[in-house]
């Protein structure tokens, strides 16, 4: 298997991402839904921003004057939260989100059937994870790009600010204001967990 990643990886150096598209969208695919999927908390809002992506790559790469790409999957992150970020902010698309109200997605959570070793815990799993989407829904799209990416993707606060075009300090700032809103919001349960 090492022999063959070989020639294929300097055939797309020398090649470029445009040669072997479908092969590289494939192998990104999952990763970057995973974050449209993080940033928009909307299953389908974030496959259509994961196509718009990989669209925008494409075409990006097909331009005559396009550069030679260092990293491949930073700049896809970076194309992805921008996409994610510019819907975001429009709030047109919300006019089709299709959510439950909180009473709803309650009572659909306490009818799940669950397999966990106690139904109480994933109850509270349940309520837990509704209470941290509606708190990550109240920050701003900025807020909440650089936590996920801290978060849930686990970049330094470096490639954070390479991928939203922040310097470290505003990465830093955003962080400290996201954090201090959530800690606000979630105040309840984790002092109820300390008892």
């Amino acid at each position: 298997m090492g022999l063959m990643a070989e020639p294929l990886l300097a055939e797309q150096a020398e090649t470029g991402l445009l040669d072997d598209f479908g092969g590289w969208m494939t192998s990104e695919q999952r990763r970057v839904f995973a974050l449209c999927q993080r940033l928009l908390q909307d299953r389908d809002e974030a496959d259509s921003a994961t196509q718009d992506v990989f669209l925008k790559a494409y075409l990006a790469l097909k331009r005559e004057d396009a550069r030679n790409i260092d990293d491949p999957a930073r700049w896809l992150t970076r194309i992805a939260v921008n996409t994610c970020l510019d819907r975001l902010r429009s709030r047109k698309w919300q006019f089709w989100r299709r959510r439950p109200s909180q009473e709803d997605e309650t009572t659909i959570l306490t009818m799940a059937a669950s397999k966990a070793p106690g139904a109480e815990a994933h109850c509270l799993a349940g309520e837990i994870g509704a209470r941290l989407t509606q708190a990550l829904d109240r920050l701003s799209p900025r807020q909440r790009a650089v936590f996920t990416l801290r978060h849930y993707d686990d970049m330094s606060l470096e490639e954070i600010g390479q991928i939203l075009g922040l310097d470290v300090g505003t990465v830093k700032a955003h962080m400290f204001r996201a954090v201090t809103k959530l800690r606000v919001e979630l105040r309840d349960l984790y002092e109820g967990a300390k008892k």
